[in-house]
């Protein structure tokens, strides 16, 4: 009788040097993906706190002052705009007001579940701009912007 060799398969080596070259690839892009997807987390708190100034200029027009309306009561931001990023799935910001006074504001967009540890971002009535880079709690010398 002929034995016939079979054609069909991978061998233990193959399937072990498939997986350890994916492996490696995931090594490289993992991180890579983390960081793009912090920056576009970070992104989308930008745009909600430029909302929420947009809100606060609106405010400034009727009541003619930042912190409270004309019956006295303090400002906040609008429910839609208290968490980032807006749309639904896990929320990465918590959006407040920081500070007020009849004449300046300042917004916070504070990290919170996968976001935290990324530090805090900042718009004020100004529309000045800062990031707390480095998340010691405070803005340091070129944090000032939200690159």
């Amino acid at each position: 009788m002929k034995h016939q060799k079979s054609a069909a398969g991978f061998s233990l080596l193959e399937l072990m040097i498939a997986v350890v070259i994916v492996g490696i690839i995931t090594s490289i892009a993992y991180p890579s993906y983390q960081n793009n997807m912090t920056a576009a987390r970070r992104a989308d708190a930008q745009a909600v706190l430029m909302e929420a100034a947009q809100f606060m200029e609106r405010f400034y027009t009727e009541n003619n002052r930042y912190d409270q309306d004309t019956g006295g009561t303090a400002v906040a931001v609008p429910a839609e705009l208290t968490e980032a990023p807006r749309d639904a799935g896990a929320k990465a910001y918590d959006i407040a007001v920081q500070a007020s006074t009849a004449s300046t504001f300042t917004l916070r967009a504070t990290p919170k579940n996968m976001q935290a540890g990324d530090g805090f971002v900042e718009i004020t009535n100004t529309f000045g701009k800062a990031w707390d880079r480095n998340n010691s709690g405070t803005i340091t010398a070129g944090e000032n912007t939200w690159d």
